[in-house]
C-alpha cells in the first residue's frame, strides 16, 4: 500500500504544482507515520464526509438482486435505520477510495437473522495473508457473537468478506449511511496497512 500511497501522493502534488496536500484522516496519518514527505510539503486535513461524494451508488433488492434505484451521494445522509425499514434492500458502493485499499465495491444491508448491519466486499490480498487477516479481526472487533465470515476465492484471487460493522469500534445505531462507509473505511484502511 505504501508504493501505491506515495505513487498517487506525488502525482497530486506534480498536478497540483504546490506544496500543499489535503489529505482524508487515514492518508494523513499515514503519510506523517512514514515520513513519506519533507516538511516543505504542508498537509491539511479534509473532511471525511466528502470522501465518498463521487461514489457510484446503487440500491437492489436482496432475494432476486434486482436493480432497484442509482443513488447519489445524498442518500449517503440517511441514518442507517433506513436499511431496518427496507430490509429487502442492500446497497452497493464503489469509489476509488476503496480500489486505492484493494478492496472491490462495498455492499451493506441488514442481516435478515440476527438484524445486524452488514458488509460485504471483496479484497484483493493474497492468500498467503490469511493468517494475518483473520488475526486483525479477531483483535479488532468487539463484543460478543463476533460475525465475520472470510473465503478465499482461488479463481478470483479475492477473499470474500462479510463482517457485522455491528462490532467495529466506533459503530453505533445512530450513524449515517456516509458515517457506516467512513467507519468501514478506516477499518479495512488500517487492516492493508498492517499487512504493508
Amino acid at each position: 500500500m505504501m508504493e501505491k500511497l506515495k505513487k498517487w501522493l506525488n502525482a497530486t502534488i506534480e498536478a497540483d504544482g504546490n506544496q500543499v496536500l489535503e489529505l482524508y484522516p487515514e492518508e494523513k496519518q499515514f503519510v506523517e507515520k512514514n515520513n513519506l514527505f519533507t516538511d516543505e510539503i504542508k498537509l491539511i486535513e479534509k473532511d471525511t464526509n466528502e470522501r465518498f461524494s463521487e461514489a457510484y451508488i446503487e440500491r437492489s433488492d436482496k432475494e432476486t438482486e434486482e436493480f432497484l434505484n442509482e443513488e447519489t451521494s445524498e442518500f449517503l445522509n440517511q441514518p442507517i435505520e433506513y436499511f431496518k425499514k427496507h430490509q429487502n434492500e442492500f446497497m452497493y458502493l464503489e469509489s476509488k477510495w476503496f480500489d486505492f485499499i484493494n478492496v472491490d465495491a462495498v455492499s451493506f444491508e441488514v442481516d435478515d437473522v440476527f438484524g445486524t448491519y452488514n458488509i460485504l466486499l471483496g479484497l484483493k490480498l493474497q492468500k498467503k495473508h490469511a493468517t494475518l487477516i483473520k488475526a486483525y479481526f479477531e483483535e479488532k472487533m468487539t463484543g460478543d457473537n463476533k460475525r465475520v465470515d472470510l473465503m478465499f476465492d482461488s479463481n478470483e484471487g479475492i477473499w470474500n468478506v462479510n463482517f457485522a460493522l455491528n462490532h467495529v469500534d466506533g459503530f453505533n445505531e445512530s450513524m449515517t449511511i456516509a458515517e457506516a462507509y467512513q467507519l468501514t473505511y478506516r477499518f479495512l484502511f488500517h487492516l492493508v496497512e498492517r499487512i504493508g
